[in-house]
């Protein structure tokens, strides 16, 4: 069985994008699009709550992000996924301007997924952020995904026999 991945808005955005001047955003980028060709590797998700933020801005732009979506399952937002990212704020494990990251890792436990893909560094990837994520998730009687970014995904060519 496939792992079952949410892909978070950042890895579309990054995935797209012209290439930045910014060496570290550029390093994402790149590393983005090798961890893209292996995709066929996982069953693709992402949201309503996705669909929604890619398709924001400049409109030629837009049109890139979702079209990257065309080949992934879109969740809808249920009412356990809204219930749980308030949780999460009303905890700590996010800052409540940041209730749409809370959400996206929501969108996933609640959907049973296996991994929730990311480059938001800020407030989702990182260890203090992941820790009280999953913590949360736990507390609330499901199995958090892995938080991860494509990077933590990609396999090393040298393991391959």
């Amino acid at each position: 069985m496939k792992p079952r991945v949410y892909l978070e808005t950042s890895v579309i955005s990054y995935l797209v994008a012209r290439p930045s001047r910014d060496i570290v955003v550029a390093a994402h980028q790149q590393v983005t699009r090798e961890w893209w060709a292996s995709r066929e590797r996982y069953e693709l998700f992402t949201s309503q709550l996705v669909l929604r933020e890619v398709s924001a801005g400049d409109p030629d732009a837009a049109a890139r992000r979702l079209e990257v979506l065309d080949e992934t399952s879109v969740l809808d937002i249920s009412l356990d996924a809204d219930e749980l990212a308030r949780v999460m704020v009303e905890r700590g494990a996010v800052l409540a301007a940041a209730i749409a990251d809370a959400l996206h890792m929501a969108i996933a436990a609640t959907n049973g997924l296996t991994h929730l893909v990311t480059w938001n560094l800020t407030h989702i990837a990182n260890a203090d952020s992941r820790s009280r994520l999953e913590a949360v998730c736990r507390d609330e009687g499901m199995a958090p995904p892995l938080i991860a970014t494509p990077e933590e995904l990609m396999e090393d060519a040298t393991d391959v026999p």
